[in-house]
């Protein structure tokens, strides 16, 4: 009889992805920043789904459709960065949530990331959600 044995991710594997997967979430925010939706192209699977509203944005082509409004202009009508990171055991999902500040520095919402690694091992994200922030605590506590 065989056995498919997968072999786990070791500890310094797992904080490895995390760390790239942070930094990766990072760089896709800081598109918003350069204004560079090209860029913010590159990290987004072509069957990549982002929740806005009451539908789903279902592929690259239409969140591009749906977000291109949000780069147009010289200042980034918001910003986000990932307080929490986990990657999924076997390394191939993750995912990172963190808080989303307006132009003004306020928090207005938290956003919620799945990211896939790719073959090449660059990961690029297939679902998006933020929620509306009500105040309070901050994000993780």
């Amino acid at each position: 009889m065989l056995l498919a044995v997968r072999p786990a991710l070791a500890v310094d594997d797992t904080a490895e992805l995390t760390q790239r997967v942070a930094d990766t979430e990072r760089a896709f925010a800081a598109t918003m920043a350069d204004r560079d939706l090209a860029a913010f192209a590159d990290f987004l699977d072509e069957d990549t789904i982002f929740f806005a509203g009451e539908q789903p944005i279902q592929g690259k082509a239409a969140v591009l459709d749906a977000w291109r409004g949000y780069y147009d202009g010289e200042a980034a009508p918001f910003s986000w960065a990932p307080s929490t990171v986990v990657v999924r055991p076997g390394g191939q999902l993750a995912l990172s949530s963190g808080p989303v500040l307006n132009a003004a520095g306020q928090q207005i919402a938290v956003f919620q990331s799945i990211w896939q690694r790719q073959p090449d091992g660059d990961w690029k994200i297939i679902f998006d959600k933020g929620a509306r922030y009500c105040g309070g605590s901050q994000v993780d506590e």
